[in-house]
């Protein structure tokens, strides 16, 4: 919430590929590489899902709006580009067929999906997901881990996610953060993580002989 501006620092300093990011508001924070999605979901429901994926392009479009309401060639030749790469993605996570669907008539799992593309329709340098397995059946937490790891190795994106199910940070993340009532207490290699003392004894507490007695 920080890094896209959601919340306002009360100090310090946040800053990505050199760029100070504090003194910028949220729909600047996308035009600099950084799109992100919400455990909520930040969907348009009564939009389609074509329509969901257009408007997270927005930080992509060059045309003017007046020349965008007057449809002149150049909208409309961006119109269709935007359109071609929305089309791609869902392709890509089996979704195609939706994109004429409204977003409101579609499980709660697929709206995850979608927006997750969403996001990634921008193409951004750095992806902040915001708990996507909150929700999701085990099958669907398995595609959904796909889709993240294939945004990565196709794209070249930088994934930052904040998510409570530790099996899917171990399988995708690099490096893990674990913090514990907002202080930091590991940072590592998933394989340090599973075996840091602080971390055990946060998420599954400290064994009764070595529990303090009053």
């Amino acid at each position: 919430n920080l890094i896209s501006r959601f919340y306002h620092p009360s100090s310090g300093s946040i800053r990505f590929n050199g760029i100070e990011l504090t003194h910028l508001s949220a729909h600047e924070i996308i035009g600099k590489g950084i799109a992100r999605t919400f455990q909520n979901l930040g969907l348009f429901p009564y939009l389609t899902v074509m329509d969901n994926l257009l408007l997270g392009q927005h930080c992509r479009v060059r045309t003017p709006v007046l020349l965008q309401a007057l449809h002149l060639p150049g909208a409309r030749h961006e119109d269709r580009q935007m359109r071609v790469r929305a089309g791609q993605l869902l392709e890509q996570v089996g979704l195609a067929q939706l994109a004429p669907a409204y977003v409101a008539g579609l499980p709660y799992g697929v709206q995850k999906i979608i927006e997750f593309c969403r996001a990634l329709v921008a193409r951004p340098r750095l992806l902040l997901l915001d708990e996507p397995a909150a929700g999701l059946t085990s099958a669907e937490t398995e595609a959904m881990a796909g889709f993240i790891r294939g945004a990565r190795d196709q794209f070249g994106v930088t994934v930052l996610l904040i998510e409570h199910d530790m099996s899917l940070v171990m399988k995708l993340c690099e490096r893990v953060i674990v913090m514990d009532f907002g202080q930091v207490i590991a940072e590592g290699t998933p394989a340090q993580i599973q075996h840091d003392p602080q971390v055990i004894e946060a998420y599954l507490g400290r064994p009764a002989e070595e529990a303090p007695h009053a």
